[in-house]
């Protein structure tokens, strides 16, 4: 499972030294840990028994990829925000931890079959022109789930109705 991963890498970060990596699989750990608790508040209001509790407040494998591709975003718009205010080396490390938070989500898909997957969106939700964006987006949006970034997939969605 992908949270077990990222704690046997921090360890393995922790052991070799490598304390850029420990610092950033913590962060993505503590993501994940606020997320669950996040949850529990949620399941508190209908569940009793705390052992069940504990159990449904985990976060499943989707869940988790979904904190870890959060924290992917987060960093890449960290990275143009950078760019803007003239700190290159800043940049080059929130994109130094992207790359690293990248080995973790599935692979992303290729642009040409992305752009097949978005085609058929187009075509089955009946989109026209890209006022019919939210359609063709809302359909996408749980077939590609990780895999495949939500700005890549509005750029080409975009593209594809302005045609």
């Amino acid at each position: 499972m992908l949270k077990e991963k990222l704690k046997e890498d921090m360890k393995n970060a922790l052991k070799s030294g490598d304390s850029a990596k420990r610092t950033l699989l913590g962060m993505v750990m503590s993501s994940i840990k606020n997320k669950e608790l996040e949850k529990r508040g949620k399941l508190i209001k209908t569940i009793t028994d705390p052992v069940q509790l504990e159990a449904e407040s985990q976060l499943d494998e989707q869940e988790t990829m979904d904190v870890v591709a959060s924290e992917v975003k987060r960093r890449r718009d960290s990275v143009s925000e950078f760019e803007k205010g003239g700190r290159p080396e800043l940049a080059e490390s929130e994109r130094a931890e992207a790359e690293v938070l990248m080995t973790y989500l599935p692979e992303q898909m290729s642009d040409d079959a992305l752009r097949s997957v978005i085609q058929k969106a187009i075509s089955s939700s009946g989109a026209t022109s890209v006022k019919d964006m939210g359609k063709v987006m809302g359909a996408l949006k749980s077939e590609l789930k990780g895999a495949a970034d939500g700005q890549r997939v509005s750029t080409m969605v975009k593209e594809e109705l302005s045609k």
